[in-house]
């Protein structure tokens, strides 16, 4: 990444760090607190994407934005001074946090207008890996650069050699070489927004042979999904959206919508590399070359430790999220491209009110013919499978064309929600709703 900066703070004496940072202002309220303070000034820069230098949106000067990494259940103070000539928010994508911190235009706060300052303060209870991104016009800012990585690392973390974050990322340029700024009515109406330029930003460019490496994959790409594959590596997949499996399941290719995270922890076997492979060519995203070698771990790779699930109860509310409209869809009620339950953007009533607890099935209909990355704010949800088990525990899922999906989640989270699709040109041209919980 252009811009690195991280804090690595535990709660154990032998395990705390000293503040590294490069590009923001991180920094500890004091060596044996818990608190880290930071600094995020949204403004124009020049960044490199790809082979490409590019005008572009950034975090203190960068695209990604710096990376921030704190200890579970650390408190987390981050300023933003808006240097931008528009307003903004930032979001921190599947954490759970107060309502008021959640960085929504409309529902949480107002946009931060030019030159202001907004404090996001909140807590982190959840290990694992998070990004951030600005919430307001974000289907041109996050396009245009404005997000980074969120890192979570756990009280006794895994035994790696490497922790190493994976960015993949997508831009569209014009015919002269330059960022598109044209955002025309097929970039909505369709799959979205898709670049030529497919990339991958990733924090350490080197590894030795025999190293254990764990890489946190983000998708902070605007409309565009992944099926990621990785060689150089033997492994296993650990974790989805931050949260682990009981039991790591086999390394394949992971498919990866936008605002989807996935962990990976594997013995380097030669040189890693990040291809694409949805399309006709495969395209390396990225490469991190083998500069010499260490002797091989025999011990396995075991899971991640747990974050705490809510208690499941009863099923209180049931409700049918229909996704409607695109290119070539059904007519709907809708005023705009795309509709959830003929209504495009935020109705007056939430999907579901509930009180604070209460256990919800939603079912999402995909009556469209594209897929849709469905994400819900200040939860966690588990999918479920055809069969009617549940499986994943996910802030985000992938419902394909024509395709059904139930999640079941506990609303146990105060406040008014954002339900949207993680398409972001979906989501500016309709697919949006809200849950409150009282």
């Amino acid at each position: 990444m252009d811009a690195h900066v991280w804090v690595t703070r535990k709660m154990k004496l032998s395990r705390r760090q000293v503040l590294l940072a490069t590009g923001a202002t991180v920094l500890p309220v004091s060596l044996f607190g818990a608190t880290t303070q930071v600094t995020l000034q949204p403004r124009p820069t020049v960044a490199k994407i790809g082979q490409h230098r590019l005008e572009m949106l950034g975090f203190n000067g960068s695209v990604p934005g710096p990376e921030i990494r704190l200890c579970q259940n650390e408190k987390l103070n981050v300023q933003v001074e808006n240097g931008l000539d528009d307003g903004t928010l930032v979001h921190w994508h599947g954490i759970r946090l107060p309502n008021a911190m959640d960085g929504v235009n409309v529902l949480t706060q107002d946009p931060i207008a030019p030159g202001d300052v907004f404090n996001y303060r909140f807590s982190v209870p959840d290990a694992g890996t998070y990004w951030y991104h600005s919430h307001y016009l974000s289907y041109d800012q996050v396009s245009r650069g404005l997000f980074g990585p969120l890192i979570v690392e756990e009280s006794v973390p895994p035994d790696v050699d490497r922790d190493i974050t994976v960015m993949l990322f997508d831009v569209l340029l014009d015919v002269s070489g330059n960022f598109d700024d044209e955002f025309r009515p097929e970039h909505f109406a369709t799959a979205g927004r898709l670049g030529g330029v497919v990339t991958a930003f990733v924090s350490e460019n080197e590894v030795l042979l025999g190293d254990r490496v764990r890489l946190r994959l983000i998708n902070p790409s605007l409309d565009r999904v992944y099926s990621v594959s990785i060689s150089g590596v033997s492994g296993f997949l650990v974790a989805y959206d931050g949260m682990p499996f009981a039991r790591p399941e086999p390394l394949s290719t992971l498919v990866l919508a936008p605002g989807q995270r996935a962990d990976v922890i594997a013995d380097v076997t030669h040189k890693i590399a990040i291809l694409e492979t949805s399309g006709a060519l495969v395209i390396e995203m990225a490469q991190i070359a083998v500069s010499g070698q260490r002797k091989k771990r025999s011990r396995a790779i075991p899971a991640l430790p747990a974050n705490a699930h809510p208690r499941l109860g009863a099923i209180k509310h049931k409700a049918k999220l229909v996704m409607q409209g695109g290119g070539g869809g059904k007519s709907h009620s809708g005023t705009a491209t795309w509709a959830f339950n003929n209504q495009s953007g935020l109705p007056s009533k939430p999907l579901i009110s509930a009180s604070k607890g209460d256990t919800v099935q939603i079912k999402l209909v995909n009556d469209t013919s594209f897929a849709h990355g469905i994400h819900m704010h200040g939860h966690h949800f588990w999918e479920v499978s055809e069969q009617g088990e549940r499986t994943y525990f996910r802030d985000t899922t992938l419902v394909e064309a024509g395709d059904t999906r139930d999640i079941i989640c506990v609303l146990d989270n105060p406040g008014a929600w954002l339900l949207h699709c993680h398409m972001l040109s979906h989501q500016a041209d309709g697919m949006a709703t809200w849950l409150r919980v009282r």
